[in-house]
């Protein structure tokens, strides 16, 4: 591992170890590999993770992300006042639309999803609540990676949404609409995901104007812009 990033060697070492762990679980050889820290450290570092629930032990023995990690995330996800005041405008887009709808913030070269709710449907798209998700793939990540305010060449052109098939997830589709600030900045992304099968190939034709609104809804609801 390079140089320390906050200065505390130790918890830069346990970030990198986590860090690796959120695409899957792994057995102490491939974590000492994948972190770049010698095994004894490695192990070192997770068990001690392990006690406070910020690691876990899968089926086959592997070391995997804990369950605090999910307290600890919807405790920040609720700590962030945009969530709070899209809570009623992912609740009506989701029934209006059958499917999952999420709100992403960006962080770094990432996406965070700071609020989610599930379809109803058996077979439905799920973004756990803190998933940490690229910037280039799926439409929420391509709004958000353009932040510019409206009319600066934004993504969303004249529909005011973007919509992505396949990109993140093969059979998955998902359409996104910016909620931006007082100056057109985009701040975060309203989605709504789906299998393809019922979203179809295009999407944006079926949820387009709903996602949009959904939005504008939170813009309001956060006091971000005025009608």
């Amino acid at each position: 591992m390079g140089t320390s990033v906050s200065g505390v060697g130790v918890l830069d070492k346990a970030i990198v170890l986590l860090d690796v762990l959120e695409d899957r679980p792994l057995a102490l050889s491939d974590l000492g590999t994948a972190t770049g820290l010698s095994r004894a450290t490695a192990h070192r570092l997770a068990t001690a993770l392990e006690v406070h629930g910020l690691v876990r032990r899968d089926d086959d023995g592997r070391f995997a992300l804990g369950a605090r990690l999910i307290v600890l995330g919807r405790a920040a996800a609720e700590g962030v006042p945009l969530a709070a005041a899209a809570a009623a405008a992912l609740a009506e887009l989701r029934d209006v639309t059958g499917e999952s709808v999420q709100l992403y913030v960006r962080d770094g070269d990432r996406r965070v999803c700071i609020a989610a709710l599930q379809s109803p449907h058996g077979l439905r798209t799920i973004v756990p609540l803190g998933a940490s998700l690229p910037l280039d793939l799926g439409s929420g990540g391509r709004l958000l990676a353009d932040p510019a305010p409206a009319g600066a060449g934004t993504a969303t052109g004249r529909t005011g949404w973007v919509a992505s098939v396949g990109e993140r997830e093969a059979g998955v589709a998902s359409v996104s609409a910016p909620v931006r600030d007082s100056s057109g900045a985009t701040v975060a992304a309203v989605s709504v995901s789906g299998p393809v099968e019922r979203t179809t190939r295009h999407p944006g034709r079926r949820y387009g104007e709903a996602v949009v609104a959904a939005a504008r809804r939170v813009e309001r609801e956060a006091g971000l812009r005025q009608e």
